[in-house]
């Protein structure tokens, strides 16, 4: 349906794509693999009528195609629904899906039956029971990943990209996606999937493209393919992530946390988080796992200072009690926050690699009362070296760069404050396996070195991998706790569903 031939793209110091070739069946679910940095979203970009400036052609149905704008290749028949949901919050379902190509009556109005109609079908289509006037803020994630194919269906596109679509929801969720892209694969569909996580892609995927470094460097069929191959020819050798070893000797206390209440924002009542006692001692990596909604998050957010007018707490960092009611209170007792979401809230995509890293510390870096740029640059290149950033200088936008890269400026950016203790919310979110496990060789040298670090992660291998003690949440308590020798995927597993669920089940 689909042909790449020989495609080039060239940005000011980069080549982000080689000569990429490679062809796209109907009916087929073509798995495109690579690391961070490979390729993969320059390559969508170009056959979503994002980018325009490249050599090379692409063949659609036969003919040369040049897409001037991405509404050109969804009309034409491409669509991509994006790993960063593209829906406004507080507009419904229908006004998101008509967005920028309503229907109007004979009279010059909006056709908002038509339009009703029409998204009753797709929701239909792709089984999802909600009304076509409901508030995208109100759905869950899963279902608003749901919405993205569905604008995509309303143009009746004939090449569907997927990036990431797994990356912010449940197993069950999960299980709906794959239903509904089967049911594509059905119609004829060609579809393009991305995912880091390649299990997905061993029980989907029937053909698979790998980039590296920006060239095509093989495809074929999934049929007879193993994990080990996949990633030996993603990163040119093979990668082993091992499980941590013991860590023996951690007896110094660096915060204790007790009686930790956070209040629901709009339901007053009702609490969020509920009488979290935990401690994490000197050089020690805590993992906290929890299905979606258990509370993870906002635990993170309110022991940094976030949400200081619905949270309780008593706090210590190294036996002595802290009153923390901002972020700027946790920096100052020795607090850092890495983010679930770097983009919204890690980064400013739009400032430089240097003046990212460098935001946390700004009146370290004054000469006379205005900023240096000598010790900016100073500072920043000492992260770039030490945590192996791949940018082309300091003043590379940091929007240009990969996921792996991007995540690894905000561990920079906190770094530099030279704290105690590292909040980590998902850190490996959307990055391949070769820049996860840099970031588990980081994270473990930090360790090492005394940083008490607590891990939020939804993947459970990662948690046993990378963890000295594990907590398990549900439903906004602890509800297990685990050494690293007595963890196990069973045992974690059951203590994180509810037990309402866990009760109904048996």
């Amino acid at each position: 349906m689909l042909t790449v031939d020989k495609i080039t793209k060239r940005f000011p110091g980069v080549i982000a794509l080689e000569d990429v070739s490679l062809a796209l069946e109907a009916g087929k679910i073509t798995a495109l693999i690579g690391e961070n940095g490979a390729g993969k979203s320059t390559l969508m970009k170009v056959l979503s009528g994002i980018y325009q400036d490249y050599e090379g052609q692409i063949i659609f149905k036969g003919q040369v195609v040049r897409f001037s704008n991405p509404r050109d290749a969804q009309e034409q028949g491409i669509a991509i629904i994006h790993q960063e949901l593209n829906l406004i919050p507080y507009l419904s379902i229908t006004e998101n899906i008509f967005l920028g190509r309503e229907l109007i009556t004979q009279y010059g109005t909006l056709d908002k039956r038509k339009m009703k109609l029409r998204t009753q079908e797709l929701l239909d289509m792709l089984k999802l029971a909600v009304k076509p006037d409901t508030l995208v803020a109100g759905l869950k994630v899963g279902q608003q990943q749901v919405v993205e194919i569905a604008k995509a269906l309303l143009t009746d596109s004939e090449v569907i990209i997927m990036d990431e679509p797994t990356s912010a929801i449940t197993e069950s969720e999960v299980e709906v996606l794959f239903e509904i892209i089967n049911d594509l694969k059905k119609q004829n569909k060609a579809i393009v999937y991305v995912s880091h996580k390649l299990d997905e892609l061993f029980r989907i995927a029937d053909n698979y493209v790998v980039l590296r470094d920006g060239k095509s460097i093989e495809s074929g069929k999934m049929e007879g393919i193993t994990q080990d191959l996949l990633i030996q020819k993603m990163v040119g050798r093979s990668i082993q992530v091992q499980r941590k070893a013991v860590c023996e000797n951690k007896e110094e206390i660096l915060i204790s946390v007790k009686r930790l209440f956070l209040k629901h924002p709009v339901r007053q009542k009702e609490d969020l988080l509920k009488n979290i006692s935990f401690t994490v001692k000197k050089g020690e990596i805590v993992g906290i796992f929890g299905l979606m909604g258990a509370g993870r998050t906002e635990l993170l957010e309110t022991i940094f200072g976030l949400h200081p007018f619905i949270s309780t707490s008593e706090i210590q960092i190294e036996n002595t009690r802290v009153i923390i009611n901002s972020p700027s209170d946790a920096i100052r007792s020795g607090l850092a926050l890495v983010p679930e979401d770097r983009k919204k809230d890690g980064l400013v995509l739009g400032m430089d690699v240097k003046t990212n890293i460098c935001l946390t510390t700004l009146p370290d870096l004054e000469d006379r009362g205005f900023l240096s740029d000598l010790k900016e640059k100073t500072l920043s290149e000492k992260y770039i070296d030490e945590l192996k950033i791949k940018t082309p200088s300091p003043y590379q936008q940091a929007k240009n760069l990969s996921g792996g890269n991007q995540q690894k400026i905000v561990l920079a950016k906190w770094l530099a404050t030279k704290p105690k203790l590292l909040l980590l919310d998902e850190p490996t979110r959307g990055i391949d396996i070769h820049a996860k496990s840099e970031i588990y060789k980081l994270i473990s040298g930090l360790a090492e070195k005394g940083l008490g670090i607590i891990f939020v992660s939804s993947e459970l291998p990662e948690i046993l991998a990378v963890s000295d003690r594990v907590l398990v949440m549900a439903e906004g308590a602890i509800t297990a706790e685990f050494s690293s020798i007595e963890a196990t995927e069973d045992a974690i597993l059951k203590a994180a569903i509810p037990k309402s669920v866990y009760e109904n089940q048996l």
